[in-house]
């Protein structure tokens, strides 16, 4: 009996011993093994084996935030396996003076991610602390440059700046910051309604400009209209203009025809028949003068031209014509 008690405790012994050294770990995550508090290797994700009695894993510290009813609990927990995924920290609302001496609340949000398992435990006592104080006093420095406009007006630059500063100072720690965000810049009351006024006499400024504006382009629209149409009426009065001169100079070259004509039809009439053509156009000529000197009413005077004989001559000349 004595034999079978002994060989059932070292059954069990040894299978406990195996037990407890098969440690399983999970993807993305990492252990640190210590052999008589010495660090000798780091676990990776899947079956891993270990002796139980000489190798420990070395524990670390974690931050837990626990979301309340109207409040966010912070909590931190001993543990130990390394999380290697990204994290998010949310810290709780801090009080920055800026640079023109305005206090205000900021709240602040930091994504980091563990690179370098060994440098995060053996490297700095409490990580989430040390990253947390760091984040905050690297805040007021950064705030603490900047006017209060310029930090309601430059988050980017300052996420970049803060973003910069703690991945250099965290990298020595195995960690690396990939983003810093602002959540809330809040300065005091006073502050708050002077800047909402300033805004709305801006906005009422920008409305007054812009209503000035449209007045401004109104007018010049009205007066390029009237430009434009002041140019339509002169150039269809310089199109009448012309279409008039050129109609007057069609006629009065219809009229020249014709009379050319008619000239030539008279000159060769009175050539065949052996008269002067030239004496016969020149009378007639005086005749239609003459008749046109002494058309109207009550006429008493009485036109006789200064070259009378030559109008006789012509008369003598139509004469002579007839008489042929």
């Amino acid at each position: 009996m004595g034999t079978i008690i002994i060989a059932g405790a070292l059954a069990l012994f040894v299978l406990v011993f195996a037990m407890a050294g098969l440690k399983i770990v999970r993807q993305s995550e990492v252990v640190i093994i210590e052999r008589l508090g010495r660090y000798n290797r780091t676990l990776n994700s899947g079956i891993n084996i270990i002796w139980p009695i000489i190798d420990r894993p070395r524990e670390i510290t974690w931050r837990y935030v626990v979301e309340g009813y109207d409040q966010k609990i912070v909590s931190f927990r001993t543990r130990s396996r390394i999380d290697l995924r990204e994290t998010v920290y949310d810290f709780p609302k801090q009080n920055v003076i800026t640079k023109d001496n305005v206090n205000v609340q900021i709240n602040a949000v930091l994504y980091f991610q563990i690179m370098d398992a060994v440098k995060a435990i053996y490297e700095i006592e409490n990580l989430p602390d040390a990253i947390e104080k760091l984040t905050q006093t690297t805040l007021r420095n950064v705030i603490g440059e900047l006017e209060l406009d310029e930090s309601l007006s430059s988050r980017d630059t300052i996420n970049t700046k803060l973003r910069s500063i703690l991945d250099d100072a965290t990298n020595k720690w195995g960690v690396k910051v990939n983003r810093v965000e602002l959540q809330d810049i809040n300065p005091p009351e006073d502050i708050k309604t002077a800047m909402e006024k300033q805004m709305r006499a801006e906005r009422d400024r920008r409305a007054a400009v812009l209503e000035a504006e449209g007045m401004k382009r109104a007018k010049i629209l009205e007066a390029e209209g009237l430009k434009e149409s002041e140019i339509n009426k002169a150039e269809g009065h310089k199109q009448s203009e012309i279409l008039k001169a050129e109609g007057e100079a069609q006629a009065r070259i219809r009229v020249a025809d014709a009379e050319a004509q008619a000239i030539k039809l008279v000159t060769d009439a009175i050539s065949i028949k052996g008269a002067d053509p030239l004496k016969y156009l020149i009378a007639t000529k005086y005749i239609d003068t003459l008749s046109d000197m002494v058309k109207g009413e009550d006429t008493k005077t009485v036109y006789m031209p200064y070259e009378a004989s030559g109008v006789l001559g012509s008369l003598g000349g139509i004469k002579d014509l007839l008489k042929n």
